[in-house]
Protein backbone atom coordinates (compact mmCIF):
# COMPACT_ATOMS: atom_id res chain seq x y z
CA UNK A 1 0.00 0.00 0.00
CA UNK A 2 2.13 2.92 -0.83
CA UNK A 3 1.80 5.92 1.47
CA UNK A 4 -1.00 8.38 -0.17
CA UNK A 5 -3.82 4.75 0.09
CA UNK A 6 -2.00 4.18 3.74
CA UNK A 7 -3.05 8.22 4.64
CA UNK A 8 -6.54 8.24 3.14
CA UNK A 9 -7.64 5.04 3.72
CA UNK A 10 -6.26 3.31 5.83
CA UNK A 11 -5.08 5.42 8.69
CA UNK A 12 -8.64 7.18 9.06
CA UNK A 13 -10.52 4.21 10.08
CA UNK A 14 -7.54 2.67 12.05
CA UNK A 15 -7.37 6.31 14.01
CA UNK A 16 -10.82 6.68 14.56
CA UNK A 17 -10.56 2.91 16.44
CA UNK A 18 -7.72 4.56 18.65
CA UNK A 19 -9.79 7.58 19.21
CA UNK A 20 -12.71 5.11 20.18
CA UNK A 21 -10.67 3.39 22.57
CA UNK A 22 -9.06 5.95 24.24
CA UNK A 23 -12.05 7.80 24.95
CA UNK A 24 -12.94 4.77 26.96
CA UNK A 25 -10.26 4.78 28.86
CA UNK A 26 -8.33 2.36 26.95
CA UNK A 27 -4.88 2.44 25.67
CA UNK A 28 -4.32 0.60 21.91
CA UNK A 29 -1.49 -1.53 21.99
CA UNK A 30 -1.51 -2.19 17.98
CA UNK A 31 1.19 -4.28 16.83
CA UNK A 32 3.13 -2.92 13.57
CA UNK A 33 4.28 -5.82 11.69
CA UNK A 34 6.83 -5.65 9.21
CA UNK A 35 8.67 -2.68 8.25
CA UNK A 36 6.77 0.48 9.42
CA UNK A 37 9.00 3.34 9.14
CA UNK A 38 7.78 5.14 6.44
CA UNK A 39 4.65 5.25 7.90
CA UNK A 40 5.68 6.74 11.39
CA UNK A 41 4.81 10.28 10.43
CA UNK A 42 1.37 9.66 9.81
CA UNK A 43 1.05 7.80 13.39
CA UNK A 44 1.99 10.65 15.30
CA UNK A 45 -2.00 11.77 15.12
CA UNK A 46 -2.77 10.37 18.60
CA UNK A 47 -2.99 12.14 22.14
CA UNK A 48 0.23 12.22 23.58
CA UNK A 49 0.42 8.29 25.70
CA UNK A 50 -2.69 7.49 23.35
CA UNK A 51 -1.32 4.50 21.87
CA UNK A 52 1.66 2.34 22.67
CA UNK A 53 3.15 0.64 19.43
CA UNK A 54 4.75 -2.26 19.25
CA UNK A 55 7.32 -3.16 16.33
CA UNK A 56 8.87 -5.73 14.43
CA UNK A 57 11.68 -4.18 11.56
CA UNK A 58 10.99 -0.84 11.91
CA UNK A 59 14.18 1.65 12.50
CA UNK A 60 13.65 2.27 16.55
CA UNK A 61 16.08 5.39 15.85
CA UNK A 62 12.96 7.04 13.50
CA UNK A 63 10.38 5.38 15.55
CA UNK A 64 11.68 7.42 18.88
CA UNK A 65 12.42 10.54 16.66
CA UNK A 66 9.06 10.75 15.86
CA UNK A 67 7.12 8.73 18.57
CA UNK A 68 8.89 9.17 21.32
CA UNK A 69 7.16 12.32 22.53
CA UNK A 70 3.62 10.82 21.55
CA UNK A 71 3.46 7.06 22.64
CA UNK A 72 5.15 4.73 24.01
CA UNK A 73 7.36 2.22 21.83
CA UNK A 74 8.20 -1.78 22.35
CA UNK A 75 9.75 -4.29 20.58
CA UNK A 76 12.30 -4.49 17.55
CA UNK A 77 15.01 -7.23 19.08
CA UNK A 78 15.22 -9.65 15.95
CA UNK A 79 13.30 -12.95 15.78
CA UNK A 80 16.20 -14.47 14.25
CA UNK A 81 18.62 -13.43 16.47
CA UNK A 82 16.54 -14.89 19.39
CA UNK A 83 15.96 -17.63 17.48
CA UNK A 84 19.56 -18.72 15.85
CA UNK A 85 22.02 -16.47 17.44
CA UNK A 86 24.27 -16.37 19.89
CA UNK A 87 23.98 -14.53 23.52
CA UNK A 88 26.19 -12.40 22.36
CA UNK A 89 24.61 -11.09 19.37
CA UNK A 90 21.56 -10.59 21.61
CA UNK A 91 22.95 -8.69 24.07
CA UNK A 92 24.35 -6.34 21.55
CA UNK A 93 21.14 -6.09 19.60
CA UNK A 94 19.14 -5.07 22.97
CA UNK A 95 21.91 -2.70 24.10
CA UNK A 96 21.52 -0.98 20.50
CA UNK A 97 17.92 -0.65 21.21
CA UNK A 98 18.23 0.41 24.57
CA UNK A 99 20.67 2.85 23.91
CA UNK A 100 18.90 4.35 20.83
CA UNK A 101 14.98 4.40 22.44
CA UNK A 102 15.22 4.40 26.57
CA UNK A 103 16.64 7.77 26.58
CA UNK A 104 13.55 10.22 28.22
CA UNK A 105 11.65 7.18 28.83
CA UNK A 106 9.04 5.24 26.51
CA UNK A 107 10.74 2.08 25.68
CA UNK A 108 9.63 -1.33 26.60
CA UNK A 109 12.11 -3.87 25.10
CA UNK A 110 10.75 -6.28 23.50
CA UNK A 111 11.01 -8.97 20.40
CA UNK A 112 9.86 -8.07 17.54
CA UNK A 113 7.93 -10.89 16.58
CA UNK A 114 7.25 -14.26 18.06
CA UNK A 115 10.00 -15.72 19.93
CA UNK A 116 8.29 -18.47 21.90
CA UNK A 117 10.51 -20.56 20.49
CA UNK A 118 13.57 -18.79 21.12
CA UNK A 119 16.63 -20.31 22.70
CA UNK A 120 16.36 -20.40 26.34
CA UNK A 121 19.66 -18.78 26.52
CA UNK A 122 19.02 -16.00 24.28
CA UNK A 123 15.64 -15.39 25.91
CA UNK A 124 17.82 -15.00 29.33
CA UNK A 125 20.23 -12.81 27.62
CA UNK A 126 17.33 -10.37 26.67
CA UNK A 127 16.38 -10.32 30.43
CA UNK A 128 19.84 -9.89 31.00
CA UNK A 129 20.31 -7.25 28.92
CA UNK A 130 16.92 -5.17 30.12
CA UNK A 131 18.13 -5.41 33.85
CA UNK A 132 22.10 -4.01 33.14
CA UNK A 133 21.61 -1.56 30.11
CA UNK A 134 17.89 -0.64 30.82
CA UNK A 135 17.39 0.74 34.08
CA UNK A 136 15.57 4.02 34.66
CA UNK A 137 17.01 6.23 37.16
CA UNK A 138 15.76 9.75 38.08
CA UNK A 139 17.40 12.46 37.37
CA UNK A 140 18.60 14.70 40.08
CA UNK A 141 17.37 17.98 41.05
Amino acid sequence: MSNKQFEEFYWPGLRAIFMAMIDEGLVPFPFAEGKYTRRLKQITDTPKSGVVWWFDQTDMAEAKKYLGNVSCIVGNVPTSIVKTGTVDQVKEACRKLIETCAPGGGYILAGGASIDKGKMENLKAMQESASEYGVYKKSKK
